[in-house]
């Protein structure tokens, strides 16, 4: 039992290097994380763009030509390109969306909301 003590008080005390080694070492981690969603974004963006390209060439050459006569979901349409580019790129949107809210809008966790899910779990 008193090691259990000596562990809890050691856990209590915060002295000011040990929270600003923490302090840092959190935003160590956070400029990870923005920098792996840059790159992920772009790589992705790019990604994309190759998708559009090659969406555009295929549907040109199924159309006979530009789209004339608007888009359809039929493909091989004189003058109609199909519209299926809209899917994918609506994915990648609502998928960056989501990383940019898990990255800038999501707050980071509380010393309180530790405590207070140890209390929690330990009912």
């Amino acid at each position: 039992m008193p090691a259990r003590i000596d562990k809890l008080a050691n856990l209590n005390s915060h002295t000011p290097a040990a929270d600003e080694r923490n302090v840092r070492q959190l935003a160590i981690k956070q400029i990870e994380r923005k920098r792996r969603f840059w790159t992920r974004t772009a790589v992705t963006t790019i990604g994309m763009l190759a998708l559009i390209v090659i969406w555009a060439i295929s549907e040109y050459y199924n159309a006979g030509g530009w789209p004339t006569n608007g888009f359809s979901q039929s493909s091989g349409i004189p003058g109609e390109w199909n519209i299926w580019i809209v899917y994918p790129l609506l994915a990648w949107v609502l998928f960056t969306a989501a990383g940019a809210w898990d990255l800038y809008l999501r707050k980071p966790i509380s010393e309180q909301e530790i405590k207070r899910e140890i209390e929690r779990q330990s009912r």
